[in-house]
């Protein structure tokens, strides 16, 4: 089963297709897709629609996990992920991918066994699970894929792996 794990972002959006087969996890591809400040925001999210929309044609994956937003630190940039992560899940829609939200607290909770964990905690678990050395230089890809390996742990991957 192919996961295409998703860390929305105005900015960056960090993205991942991942194999699952019940038992071990496969990194496919992983990338981002970056937006210019300069741009005008619903150019920028065009792109952000237009680029998904390839991703999900190209690699063609059975579900997606990606982070839902629930709490927001920085008040000015809150509107614009939310925005990006629409444009996202519309894509995903349109392609009637099943969607599921994980939010980074749960990641965290799934990944490390403790919600609070730090990123460089979350980064050894990512590696672990993925059996490798080196992750992307990107945060926000090795937050996708942080996404995606939350999903291949839950019940719902077990009932989706069934369909598959």
């Amino acid at each position: 089963m192919k996961i295409l794990g998703i860390d929305p972002g105005m900015a960056i959006v960090g993205y991942c297709i991942v194999d699952f087969d019940g038992k071990n996890l496969v990194l496919l591809h992983s990338g981002s897709i970056q937006t210019p400040k300069e741009k005008k925001e619903s150019a920028r999210l065009l792109e952000i629609f237009n680029d998904m929309s390839c991703i999900v044609e190209k690699y063609m994956p059975d579900v997606c996990a990606i982070e839902k937003l629930f709490f927001f630190r920085n008040q000015t940039t809150v509107m614009p992920v939310a925005h990006a992560r629409g444009v996202i899940l519309t894509v995903l829609e349109q392609h009637k991918i099943p969607i599921y939200e994980y939010t980074p607290m749960e990641v965290k909770q799934i990944l490390t066994g403790y919600g609070r964990a730090s990123k460089k905690e979350v980064e050894q678990m990512v590696k672990i699970s993925l059996g490798c050395d080196n992750l992307p230089k990107l945060d926000d890809t090795v937050d996708s894929i942080a996404i995606a390996i939350s999903y291949s742990r839950s019940a719902d991957a077990i009932e989706d792996l069934k369909k598959v």
